[in-house]
């Protein structure tokens, strides 16, 4: 948490304490941006946009926007209804709402608030005919579907088509609602709608990462049992657009149309403005014998705690900068960029150029002044092992050079940023395609196979053709990239471990990666290996194959993880149960290859693992006769399976019936 978000918390927290002379409304959701302490001219244009929104008698179709002064204090304020709301709840929410953000978002440039009727948004960037999805919210309903691969496609197809038609509407409005039956005792309701100052192409483009986002990520989730269960209802809000799914009929059937009020609109008690005449008529002098005291004690906790704030991040920043050798500062002198070049390459680390996020920092899209597109990731200061993946990954890939391997193009290390720069690989991760139920099917099997055999040349460089040898310690989906061609380039490389050139194993004390993905030997000993990379490759070769990722595979009424299952299936003789339903069957017996080949990585003892290099030879030499494997690691035992394969051979199970497993993904676990 930075100076600046820790005083805005303490601003938020310093209004929550002074008594209310008046019942609020409340928000279900609100998010206030940085306190800024240059806000007078802001507050006053900001005064004038709310109080003309909120007496408005013309809210056209639920929507206003409206603007008010001049870079930098220009404020653009936007309020958007539900397109079927009545005329009068409408008026209502966005009376309240702009009566009530300023007073909990003081002092802030960026605000927004959500009703369930209606939401305002306001801000000193520009906001009209912009796709602005982020701040999001978003809510579930942890239900029970019995029919996991059904519902999740009946809500795939009525998404799509919400989606299509409120894309399709007008400068007025750009709302739809509809139903999908799941089967013929039970039907699904949703609803997409748009800001309408959006074009058709950011409508669509807008609600599509809300889907592409959420969907996987928060609605499909593991309960306390460790059992996969997809919410039954759910929906996500952000500025310009918003999505919802129920199994009711949540939705009124009247769309808004705009009439005049009998009455001029008042403003509720608790208005927004704040005018010198109104704070003055609002306070009694008992209010203020209370509040003062309460103001004096927290201004001087805040003053402290900065203080104190300031003092320890001067002294982690000098710590830091000494982590690297006056040698190593010289070697990477040519890739240093300053901070002031990236902060105009990234707008400042706007929203809308971020690309992700994970637990280290947050990646973002830039351009830097020739034109030239890059990522940044921002590393934040309190991350685990934050300082550590920075220092060890520039180190790593600044010596690397492979068209399969992610480019460092530099890094920066000046005030309180640490940066690493990137080029720009524009199709994004691998698990956004590979888990996503939307688009998994645009990936057809040559596609995939492509993305294997790139991985493995990626792989094997790092192993055995690099100037170092590397153990990357993290290979997974989401750190493979992929470019226009969706060619795979592997990328974060701040756990990696560096061999001497001579050396094949090693002990650590710190197991740091990504279960699922990491050995047994590993988890239980630390013993980092060559072999550790291979056992990763084979779970991501039979993640790619099944569609499924590794910490969320379900089969049917079984309890196998991936690995069992893969096995299982292959020595009876059904290693097509594995494949992915989307995947013809047109490519089998390369595609049972493949499993074959992922079976023989994932073995539980790395000895008898193959090389990077016996890998590559066997995705390219469909002549070459392959090992029979053994169990995989982390095996669950079934005391009626044959310890062989019922036919002998991978390559002789072409014959089996195509069938296919659910392929619906699990992420993070975010309660309603």
């Amino acid at each position: 948490m930075n100076l600046t978000k820790l005083l805005s918390f303490l601003a938020v927290l310093l209004i929550s304490i002074i008594p209310k002379t008046s019942a609020q409304f409340e928000f279900k959701y609100k998010l206030c941006g940085e306190s800024d302490t240059n806000f007078h001219t802001y507050q006053t244009n900001l005064n004038t946009t709310l109080n003309s929104m909120s007496s408005d008698t013309q809210i056209k179709y639920g929507y206003y926007n409206f603007t008010s002064g001049k870079q930098p204090d220009k404020v653009e304020a936007m309020a958007l209804c539900r397109s079927d709301v009545t005329v009068d709840s409408c008026r209502s929410c966005v009376q309240s709402s702009v009566a009530t953000l300023p007073t909990i978002c003081p002092n802030t440039k960026d605000a927004f608030g959500y009703f369930e009727d209606c939401l305002l948004y306001y801000t000193n960037y520009s906001a009209f005919h912009v796709l602005t999805d982020q701040p999001q919210y978003t809510l579930r309903f942890d239900g029970n579907v019995t029919n996991m691969p059904n519902f999740n496609s009946t809500l795939t197809k009525l998404m799509y088509h919400l989606k299509n038609q409120a894309s399709l509407g007008d400068s007025e409005t750009k709302f739809a609602t509809g139903k999908l039956n799941i089967n013929s005792n039970q039907s699904l309701y949703g609803l997409v709608q748009c800001s309408p100052d959006l074009s058709m192409v950011n409508c669509s483009t807008c609600v599509q990462r809300l889907i592409n986002n959420t969907f996987s990520r928060y609605f499909i989730y593991v309960n306390k049992k460790g059992s996969l269960f997809m919410a039954e209802g759910g929906r996500v809000v952000a500025p310009s657009c918003n999505i919802r799914y129920e199994l009711y009929h949540f939705y009124d059937n009247v769309t808004y149309v705009a009439q005049p009020p009998t009455q001029p609109p008042q403003l509720p008690q608790s208005s927004a403005s704040h005018t010198h005449q109104d704070v003055k008529s609002r306070k009694s002098n008992k209010a203020a014998v209370i509040v003062a005291p309460i103001v004096g004690s927290l201004v001087l906790i805040i003053i402290i705690i900065a203080a104190i704030f300031i003092l320890l991040s001067k002294r982690k920043q000098g710590t830091f900068s000494k982590s690297f050798s006056k040698e190593e500062m010289e070697a990477l002198q040519s890739l240093q960029f300053s901070v002031g070049t990236i902060k105009v390459a990234t707008d400042n680390f706007a929203d809308e150029n971020k690309l992700g996020e994970g637990a280290s920092g947050t990646v973002y899209k830039g351009k830097l002044p020739d034109g030239q597109e890059i990522a940044v990731k921002r590393f934040e200061r309190n991350a685990i092992l934050g300082d550590a993946q920075f220092k060890n990954e520039i180190l790593t890939l600044a010596k690397l050079h492979h068209r399969n391997l992610v480019r460092l193009l530099g890094f920066c290390l000046e005030e309180e940023e640490m940066l690493l720069i990137y080029e720009f690989v524009i199709n994004r991760s691998l698990d956004n395609f590979l888990f996503d139920p939307m688009h998994r099917a645009s990936m057809n099997w040559e596609t995939r196979y492509k993305i294997i055999n790139g991985v493995a040349r990626g792989v094997l460089y790092l192993h055995e053709d690099s100037r170092l040898r590397i153990i990357h310690r993290d290979l997974k989906a989401a750190n493979v990239l992929l470019d226009a061609d969706f060619n795979p380039k592997i990328a974060d490389f701040g756990t990696a471990k560096l061999f001497k050139i001579d050396q094949s194993q090693a002990v650590t004390s710190k197991v740091v990666g990504t279960h699922g993905y990491m050995p047994p030997e590993y988890l239980a000993q630390g013993q980092v290996s060559l072999k550790s990379d291979v056992f990763s490759f084979g779970v991501l070769v039979l993640e790619i194959v099944s569609g499924q990722r590794i910490s969320s595979f379900r089969a049917a009424e079984t309890s196998d993880n991936l690995l069992t299952f893969a096995w299982k299936n292959w020595v009876e003789g059904n290693a097509w149960n594995l494949v992915d339903l989307v995947l013809p069957s047109a490519s089998s017996a390369e595609i049972l290859r493949c499993i074959h080949i992922g079976l023989l990585c994932v073995q539980n003892n790395m000895v008898d693992r193959p090389t990077m290099s016996s890998v590559l030879l066997m995705l390219s030499s469909v002549s070459m006769t392959l090992d029979v494997p053994s169990q995989p690691a982390f095996f669950t035992q079934n005391p009626k399976l044959p310890t062989t394969p019922s036919q002998g051979n991978a390559t002789d199970q072409s014959n089996s019936s195509p069938y296919s497993v659910n392929g619906v993904t699990i992420t993070e676990l975010q309660p309603r």
